[in-house]
This record gives C-alpha cells, structure tokens and sequence, in this order.
C-alpha cells in the first residue's frame, strides 16, 4: 500500500512538473506535433493576447497533426483571475480556431466593462436578462459574444468566445 501511494504521488508530481515547464502554448504545441498551420494561429493569438500563466495542452497522441487540439492558460493576476482556452481544428490547410477567455475581475463592476466594450466598438449589440444580472454583448454575426454575470458592485465574472475561420 505505502508503494501505491509513492507511486501515484510521484506520477502527479511528475504531471504537475511537466505542465508548467513549457514556456508557451506555441512551444508545447509544436512539441506535441500539432498542425502546422493551427500553430501559425496558436502563436498568433499567443501574442496578441499576452498570454501567461501555467500552460495545459491536451492532444489526441495518434496523429495529433491530424486531429483538433486543445491549449488552456490559466493566469493568477493581482485583482483577476484569468483562463484562457482555445481548441484547434485542423481542416486539411485550414485550422478552425475557437477561443473562449474567462476573467473573474475583482475591480471592475459589468456595467463598467459594458460601457468601455460600447466605447471601443459602439456596433455591439448588448441585451440584459434577469433584471441586468447578466448581459450579453455579441457583433451581429454571432462569432464573438461576451456574457458578464454580475458577482457584486465591483466584481465581474466575464467569458468571451469567438469561434473563426481563417481562410475559408
């Protein structure tokens, strides 16, 4: 019994060792043999979105180039909470990319996040439910919405997803 119990302790430790050691989701990526072209989109939203934090990627072990992926960033910043996910879909030269962020803000309120999303892009459409206790901001063509769940009056539980189609 007591070897069973080094034994799964040492194969978690080992788990735990080998997510945070990749420097990026592109690098752990490419590691794995992702598709080539989905990597292309992976260290592009990696830049963009300045991802950091500890790195997960998840992969089908048989032909992994073949077959969609999924790479989640978690990030613990100084007043938020941040998870980052995105699942690619190789598509022969194409990769469907979709993106889901989740953000627990522990200073800004929905209705402050609300109106600075209006003020970048005031084409959003935005429509409350529940007497405002969770609003829905998307683009008229449904590829990227935003849910806000009011948590108190200076905290805001906030996902985004956004599903595209490079090339096609």
């Amino acid at each position: 019994m007591n070897h069973l119990f080094r034994l799964i302790v040492l194969t978690l430790g080992g788990l735990i060792a080998n997510m945070g050691i990749a420097a990026s989701l592109s690098s752990d990526a490419q590691e794995r043999g992702i598709n080539p072209t989905c990597l292309k989109y992976l260290e592009q939203i990696e830049v963009t979105n300045q991802l950091t934090g500890l790195t997960l990627t998840s992969i089908y072990n048989s032909n992994p180039s073949l077959n969609p992926s999924l790479h989640i960033r978690a990030s613990k910043l100084k007043n938020a909470v941040s998870l980052f996910s995105t699942t690619l879909s190789p598509d022969g030269e194409f990769c469907y990319v979709s993106v889901t962020a989740t953000t627990l803000s522990k200073v800004n309120s929905c209705k402050e996040i609300t109106e600075t999303r209006l003020i970048e892009n005031p084409n959003l459409k935005v429509t409350y439910y529940a007497d405002g206790d969770y609003t829905l901001i998307n683009r008229e063509n449904d590829n990227y919405s935003v849910i806000l769940i009011d948590v108190s009056e200076s905290s805001c539980f906030m996902t985004e997803t956004q599903m595209q189609w490079p090339g096609k």
